[in-house]
């Protein structure tokens, strides 16, 4: 299996398909119906059914039952996508084997060096083979390695009939790191009962809780004069931006929260004195926070438009998904079996709260309940993100032990 997931996992990062938040299209961008056409040959390839792709790129296969039991329809799910805030072009992943517990030189040249001193979790991996980047690119861990393990898990039970199970259907979607990944994903035509998310961190990550999210916009309308003759004419759009950033609460930012705290995040800031733009993503697992998060927004803004004019200042504000407990806790088994799959497999189970979104978020709000277990990735979205071989045959693993405890339950 180890061969077989690094040729898996090394070939589909190699693939650019970093998402993009301005385009229209789904995919939003052309690397990603580049790797989702290679996974629906390699589905084919492995003797997986009913193989899908549809004209928004989800892709759907069926591992048909091979019991006589009633069983659920379960899902697993992982997206394609890579995320924008680092690049994902010409990936080339390095092979790290038996790790000695040392510095880790992803890139001579340019002196980048994966260092425990820096990423203390490195070491819990003395031993492992590890996959890392060469210091230029992001990795694709998310959520790639998750696309690699399902693909494996298949695989396995395809080549070993004796296990059985119930039906299976697995899905490859696009654009979930720009907050769309199910936006156009046909839960009827998927036709599971439950399914899971391959797309957590860490070993024995099992998450059930979401943040409430949201995003919002800023446009600040400034009027640029010459500053020899500014005097009462001027308006400063930068500076009225910065009010409106020192006008939050400064400890709700994700810098100084963890948890189920929740923050205000500026993603980014651009302008000049005559038209400054502002992006904001607002998050919280309490729903009464989370609405008094935006309340708290809107009146500062409000405020700013009543010092500085109604027309000068201008609020998008949209939900984004919401925390996905509230439709999980009543179906709450599907937790229980992957938390006691990981246990057969003397894995120590991590339950807690997604600082962050996983397609199941959304999911899970149209009809199709979806917590979130581990890939094994650590560091995603940058240089120094990395994954251990040996945790990714374990989360392989566990899709096998959930396939197999639903149907053991019927």
């Amino acid at each position: 299996m180890k061969d077989e997931i690094i040729k898996r996992f090394t070939s589909f990062v190699k693939v650019d398909t970093q998402s993009n938040e301005e385009s229209e299209t789904c995919p939003s961008t052309p690397g990603q119906w580049t790797l989702l056409h290679m996974l629906v040959e390699e589905l084919i390839e492995i003797g997986m059914e009913e193989v899908t792709i549809d004209e928004n790129g989800y892709v759907m296969a069926t591992l048909p039952s091979n019991t006589e039991k009633e069983v659920p329809t379960i899902g697993f799910l992982a997206h394609v996508d890579t995320a924008t805030d680092f690049t994902g072009k010409n990936v080339k992943p390095q092979l790290v084997e038996n790790y000695d517990g040392q510095d880790i030189v992803l890139n001579d040249s340019l002196h980048i060096v994966l260092s425990p001193s820096n990423f203390p979790n490195l070491a819990n991996y003395k031993g492992h083979t590890l996959i890392t980047t060469d210091g230029t690119t992001l990795l694709g861990a998310d959520n790639k390695a998750g696309v690699a393990e399902i693909m494996t898990a298949m695989a396995y039970l395809i080549q070993h009939p004796e296990i059985k199970h119930g039906k299976v259907r697995v899905a490859f979607t696009p654009d979930e790191e720009i907050g769309r990944g199910p936006h156009k994903f046909d839960v009827p035509a998927f036709n599971a009962s439950y399914a899971y998310t391959v797309d957590g961190g860490p070993l024995g990550e099992l998450e059930y809780e979401s943040f409430n999210a949201a995003g919002a916009k800023v446009t600040i309308n400034g009027n640029n004069i010459h500053p020899g003759s500014a005097k009462d004419k001027m308006v400063n759009s930068l500076k009225i931006a910065m009010e409106l950033q020192n006008m939050l609460p400064q400890e709700e930012a994700p810098e100084h929260t963890e948890g189920y705290d929740g923050f205000y995040h500026l993603l980014s800031m651009t302008g000049d004195v005559e038209l400054t733009k502002m992006s904001y993503i607002i998050r919280d697992h309490n729903k009464e926070k989370f609405v008094a998060k935006k309340a708290n927004l809107e009146r500062i803004v409000n405020d700013l438009k009543a010092k500085y004019g109604e027309k000068n200042i201008t609020l998008e504000m949209n939900d984004q998904y919401y925390n996905m407990k509230d439709k999980i806790e009543p179906v709450k088994h599907i937790v229980d079996i992957a938390y006691d799959a990981m246990k057969r497999l003397d894995i120590e189970p991590i339950v807690s709260p997604i600082r962050g979104g996983t397609d199941g978020s959304q999911l899970s709000y149209m009809g199709l309940p979806t917590p979130n277990i581990f890939t094994g990735g650590e560091n995603f979205h940058g240089k120094f993100e990395y994954i251990s071989v040996d945790n990714m045959i374990k989360a392989t693993k566990v899709i096998v032990e959930i396939t197999k405890m639903f149907e053991e339950k019927a």
